[in-house]
C-alpha cells in the first residue's frame, strides 16, 4: 500500500476513535448537570445510543449521505453499506457509487467509521435537552430516526455533493452538520415534550433545579475537549502536518477563550462565576470553531471563542426566559453556537486556506461567503426542525413521549430501569446530639 494512504488511514482510524470516546464526555457531563434519581438513565440513553446510531448509519444515513444521486439525497449504495469506492486506496478508475467522499484516499470502511462517529454525536447532543422526561423507547426511537434519515439527508447538501456545497457552503468539521443538527432535533423535542415538573413558576420565573454531580460534569467536559482533537483535525482525513498542527491551535485557542469569556460573563450577570456556565462556554467555543477551524488565523479563533463563551451565556439565560427547559444547556452550546460557528466563516475565513473560495467580510471578501453561510444556516435549520417535529409527534402518538408524573417525580431511574446510580445513598433518621444510638450488630450492642 501506498506509504501516504497508510499514514492518512492510520490518523483518520485515530482520530474517529477520539471522536468515539467524546460519547463518555457527553455521558459524563449530562449526568452530572441532572439530579441523582435520574443518573442511570442519561447513562443508559448515552451508552445506548451509539449501538441505535451504528445500526441506522449502516443501514441507510450512510448511502443517503454519500452516495451519489440528486442535489437533495443519495441514492446510490444505500440499505447497508457497500458498492463500489474508487478512492486511491482501492485502484480502481470507475466512478464509484460515493464519488462526494472520494478526496480522501481511505479505504471505505475508514470512510465509514469517520464518518459513523459524528453521527453518533448528533444523535447524543439530543439526549441531554430531553432529559429528566423522556421515555426510554421512545428516545431510541427518535435517534434511530434522526441518524438514519434526518443527519444524512442534510448531510448529502453539505458534505455529499449536494445543493448546498454546490454553492460553496463551508462547514469543515460540522457546526452545522453535526451540533446544529442535533441541535434544531433536541429544540422539537423539548417543545413537544415540554418542561420538566417544577422548572417554572405560574408567572413563568424559572426555578433552578441542579444537577448531582460537577465533578463528574467537569470530568466530561476534559474528555470532550480532548476528543475535539480529533473531531476538527481528524477531518482532513489526511496526515497533512501543517493543516492539523493550525487546526488543533485554532481548536484550543476558541475552547481557551470561551471559558474565560463565560467565566467573566456569568460573573457580571450571576454575581459568582458559575462552573456550570464555564464548562458549556469551553463546549461553545469548541462548537463555535468546529466549522471555520480549517479556514481561519489564530487570532481570529480567539475571537470566534470570545464571543462564543459570551452567547452561551445569554442563551442559556434566554431560554429559560422563554420557558424552553434545556437541563444541560445543549441548545444554548450546540445550537446557537454551531449557528454562530457556522456565520463566523463567513466573517473570518482567508483565502489562502480556503482555495477557489471567496474571503470572509473582515479580510476582503465581502458579503458573498457569508450569505452563503446564512443560505446554509437557514435551511438545514428549517429542514431538520420540521422533520424531527414530525418524527417526534408521530412517535408522541405511537408510542407516548413522556413518562407519568409520579415516575417524574420519583426519578427516572427506578421507573424506566429498576435500578439506582447510587443505591447506598439512603436517607437516614437523625438523632438530636444527647441521643445515644448503638446499631444492632456493632461491637456495643454485642457486649450489652
Amino acid at each position: 500500500m501506498d506509504p501516504k494512504v497508510m499514514a492518512d488511514t492510520m490518523w483518520t482510524l485515530f482520530t474517529a476513535m477520539l471522536v468515539f470516546f467524546m460519547n463518555m464526555g457527553f455521558a459524563c457531563v449530562e449526568t452530572g448537570f441532572c439530579r441523582t434519581k435520574n443518573a442511570v438513565n442519561i447513562l443508559s440513553k448515552n451508552f445506548i445510543v451509539f449501538a441505535v446510531s451504528s445500526i441506522a448509519f449502516w443501514v441507510l444515513g450512510w448511502g443517503l449521505m454519500f452516495g451519489n444521486g440528486s442535489p437533495f439525497a443519495g441514492s446510490e449504495g444505500l440499505w447497508l453499506l457497500g458498492g463500489p469506492d474508487n478512492s486511491p486506496a482501492t485502484g480502481e478508475a470507475y466512478a464509484g457509487a460515493y464519488a462526494s467522499i472520494n478526496w480522501t484516499g481511505v479505504p471505505l470502511l475508514a470512510k465509514f467509521f469517520f464518518q459513523l462517529v459524528f453521527a453518533g454525536t448528533a444523535a447524543t447532543i439530543v439526549s441531554g435537552a430531553v432529559a429528566e422526561r423522556i421515555k426510554y423507547f421512545s428516545f431510541i426511537a427518535f435517534s434511530f430516526v434522526l441518524v438514519g434519515l434526518i443527519y444524512p439527508i442534510i448531510g448529502h447538501w453539505i458534505w455529499g455533493g449536494g445543493w448546498l456545497a454546490s454553492r460553496g457552503f463551508l462547514d469543515f468539521a460540522g457546526s452545522t452538520q453535526v451540533h446544529s443538527i442535533g441541535g434544531w432535533a433536541a429544540l422539537a423535542g423539548v417543545l413537544v415534550l415540554g418542561p420538566r415538573i417544577g422548572k417554572y413558576n405560574r408567572d413563568g420565573s424559572p426555578n433552578a433545579i441542579p444537577g448531582h454531580n460537577l465533578s463528574l460534569a467537569t470530568i466530561g467536559c476534559f474528555v470532550l475537549w480532548l476528543g475535539w482533537f480529533g473531531f476538527n483535525p481528524g477531518s482532513t482525513m489526511a496526515a497533512d502536518v501543517d493543516a492539523i498542527s493550525r487546526i488543533c491551535v485554532t481548536t484550543n485557542t476558541a475552547a481557551a477563550a470561551a471559558i474565560l469569556s463565560a467565566t467573566i460573563t456569568s460573573t457580571i450577570l450571576l454575581g459568582k462565576p458559575d462552573l456550570g456556565m464555564a464548562i458549556n462556554g469551553c463546549l461553545a467555543g469548541l462548537v463555535a470553531i468546529t466549522a471555520p477551524c480549517a479556514f481561519v488565523s489564530v487570532m481570529s479563533s480567539a475571537i470566534i471563542g470570545l464571543l462564543a463563551g459570551i452567547i452561551v451565556v445569554l442563551a442559556v439565560i434566554g431560554f429559560d426566559k422563554v420557558r424552553v427547559d434545556d437541563p444541560v444547556g445543549a441548545l444554548a452550546v450546540h445550537l446557537v453556537n454551531g449557528i454562530w460557528g457556522t456565520l463566523a466563516v463567513g466573517l473570518f475565513a482567508e483565502s489562502q486556506w480556503t482555495p477557489g473560495q471567496a474571503s470572509g467580510l473582515f479580510f476582503g471578501g465581502g458579503a458573498k461567503q457569508l450569505l452563503i453561510q446564512a443560505t446554509g444556516v437557514v435551511s438545514a435549520g428549517a429542514a431538520v426542525f420540521v422533520l424531527a417535529l414530525i418524527a417526534w409527534t408521530i412517535i408522541k402518538a405511537v408510542m407516548g413521549i413522556r413518562v407519568s408524573v409520579q415516575e417524574e417525580i420519583e426519578g427516572l431511574d427506578i421507573g424506566e430501569h429498576g435500578n439506582s446510580c447510587y443505591p447506598d445513598f439512603v436517607v437516614r433518621k437523625t438523632f438530636p446530639a444527647s441521643t445515644s444510638v448503638v446499631l444492632v450488630g456493632s461491637p456495643e450492642s454485642a457486649r450489652r
